[in-house]
């Protein structure tokens, strides 16, 4: 019997990566998805689990597997209500970590953002470093939060912002180097890749991988 996963934020660009590469790995058997919506997918590995994720505990009995993946993210334009907002980039990735602590998921793994910080001024990157802080005390053996800098891919919506954003840091990325390499942007393929190696071989005591990082840990 291959390895169960459960993935978080499976819809999303990083998150559908992940699952794609887990249902071409052999090692794993059973990939659980928690969501409000069914991925278009109907291949027999995947185990779905659809409802409300501010209220994850409810799904506690289900909440079992070997690793988690948390990708769970929105944007300003999507959830223009920060109250809203910190629930699903802090209070959904903090649950599924309780989560893992209650059930014995010793591997954990989630999305933050570059900047993260509990005492920056800017709403975003606070939430984020609340978030992390939260996860860490959780204390769950192997925990990695990954910090990847602007997110490069193909995404179902069309986020006209990101598209120039894209071309911006296209522009000058020759420019990052040495102290400023970690603002490159990065492919979420790498991030997926990343995860996917850190949760497999647990190979580092480090737990913030900063955005420059991710790719040393990277899978082909």
């Amino acid at each position: 019997m291959g390895k169960t996963a459960i993935i978080l934020g499976a819809t999303g660009l990083t998150g559908s990566i992940i699952l794609d590469k887990l249902l071409e790995d052999d090692r794993y058997s059973i990939i659980k998805l928690f969501s409000r919506k069914r991925v278009e997918n109907n291949n027999p590995k995947i185990v779905e689990y659809i409802g409300n994720l501010f209220e994850l505990e409810k799904f506690k009995k289900d909440f079992t597997a070997d690793e988690v993946f948390c990708c769970i993210g929105t944007t300003g334009k999507n959830t223009p209500d920060k109250t809203i907002y910190r629930k699903i980039d802090y209070g959904i990735p903090l649950s599924a970590a309780k989560l893992c602590v209650e059930n014995g998921i010793d591997t954990f793994l989630v999305v933050s953002s570059l900047g993260a910080d509990p005492k920056s001024t800017i709403f975003y990157n606070r939430t984020k470093g609340d978030m992390e802080q939260a996860v860490l005390k959780e204390n769950i053996l192997n925990t990695y939060v990954l910090r990847p800098s602007f997110i490069l891919g193909k995404r179902k919506e069309n986020r006209i912002g990101e598209s120039i954003g894209k071309a911006m840091f296209n522009s000058f990325q020759f420019l990052l180097i040495g102290r400023l390499k970690k603002y490159r942007a990065i492919e979420a393929d790498s991030i997926a890749s990343a995860m996917i190696y850190l949760a497999d071989t647990k190979t580092t005591d480090v737990h913030i991988i900063e955005s420059d990082k991710i790719k040393d840990f990277t899978i082909n």
